[in-house]
């Protein structure tokens, strides 16, 4: 009888787990029909990346915030500040463009411990910490602008959000197809397939429960097909992207930490039950604080990557970026109270953010529109994560 419960609790666990893998694709193909197969050509698959890796970038970050029940305000504003800085160093300062990267990222794990000063160590809610700096980090962002556009960006900076690595082109069938594209999908499908066994066997000698073979199995035949899908589309247009190159191993990387190390452990301990974690040894301010460090240095790359994409900074850059983050977060799977949520989610949830946008657009809804639609697909999700939780207990 226990085992039977216990199975069945897996079981509803695992497939919310892949609900979202399953809504990405079946949104992405209801888009499809009602676009007429325009959001699958290469060209619009290269722009839904491009346009949306602030997203991926900023929910890779925010997921650890959210694990501890908290969010970051602050990061459309952090990201407005380190772009405009950034592109100030270049065009006004000469400073050469990789020092000034350098420096930027530097800045954004200063923020970082700005914010985590505060609400690790002097016990300052997350919640009003980061809204007083997104008026602070944005206010600094129109004085330093002097409410004007700064541009344009040299080439050398434009690369890192609108270049292309370098091309390996191939002919197939009298069609050109871009091998390096093709050879990234391969890797990162590998790589990802052995972080999940990893993260598997590891359970499973601490004895915690884990999936059914064959959901996991599913699991991963989801997350390789839509990875080698972008992939092999992008090899029809222009190649590889710098920025999806410069995603990939931010994912494969926070995926590795919160899998596989015991910070990342002690993350979801701190967010399940941050008194329980205190008094078992967890060191939960320390925690707390480079979680947020952690959030500066990827609102910095973002606010880098998103100057680059447009080749010039802009007062009103990272407007309403806190927003899509966090849904992203909550829409991927990670419960509204901490401690449950996965990077792999995150990413699924940013991209189902992004698919609907791309979408809309091709469909032509307008912006007000866009955001009734998701509003409501935010509010869905975290209701189910809610009801889920309130019927499992």
């Amino acid at each position: 009888m226990n085992s039977s419960l216990e199975k069945k609790r897996s079981g509803s666990t695992n497939i919310k787990q892949y609900g979202m893998l399953i809504a990405l694709i079946v949104i992405y193909f209801i888009f499809n029909l009602l676009s007429g197969g325009k959001n699958v050509s290469p060209m619009n698959i290269n722009n839904l990346i491009m346009q949306n890796s602030y997203v991926v970038i900023l929910a890779v970050g925010m997921l650890l915030c959210v694990l501890t029940g908290n969010v970051d305000l602050s990061v459309g504003s952090v990201v407005a500040f380190t772009g405009a800085a950034c592109a100030i160093m270049v065009l006004d300062l000469h400073i050469p463009t990789p020092a000034a990267f350098f420096g930027i990222l530097v800045s954004g794990l200063l923020i970082g411990a700005w914010q985590g000063f505060f609400i690790a160590y002097l016990k300052v809610p997350a919640f009003v910490v980061t809204l007083a700096n997104m008026l602070i980090f944005r206010g600094l962002t129109m004085v330093i602008l002097g409410g004007q556009t700064k541009g344009p960006l040299p080439t050398e900076y434009v690369q890192i959000g609108a270049g292309y690595l370098p091309e390996i082109y191939t002919n197939i069938g009298g069609q050109k197809i871009e091998l390096l594209s093709i050879l990234a999908g391969i890797v990162t499908s590998l790589i990802v397939i052995y972080l999940e066994i990893r993260s598997v066997n590891k359970k499973k000698s601490y004895g915690f429960e884990v999936p059914a073979a064959w959901q996991e199995v599913l699991k991963l035949a989801i997350i390789v097909l839509i990875i080698n899908f972008f992939t092999i589309k992008l090899a029809f247009y222009n190649g590889l992207p710098v920025v999806l190159a410069l995603m990939l191993v931010l994912i494969i990387i926070y995926t590795f930490i919160t899998n596989n190390t015991v910070p990342g452990r002690q993350i979801y301990a701190v967010g399940g039950n941050e008194k329980a974690a205190r008094l078992s040894g967890i060191k939960t301010q320390r925690v707390m604080f480079w979680i947020y460090v952690s959030m500066g240095l990827m609102s910095a790359l973002a606010g880098i990557v998103l100057s680059a994409r447009n080749a010039s900074a802009t007062p009103k850059a990272g407007d309403g970026f806190e927003l899509d983050a966090i849904a992203s977060c909550y829409i991927g799977g990670a419960a509204a109270l901490g401690g449950s949520g996965t990077i792999i989610g995150a990413v699924v949830g940013a991209l189902i953010m992004g698919v609907l946008n791309n979408g809309m657009s091709l469909i032509g809804w307008s912006v007000d529109i866009q955001r009734v639609v998701k509003g409501l697909v935010l509010l869905g999700a975290v209701t189910i994560d809610l009801l889920s939780k309130k019927k499992a207990s």
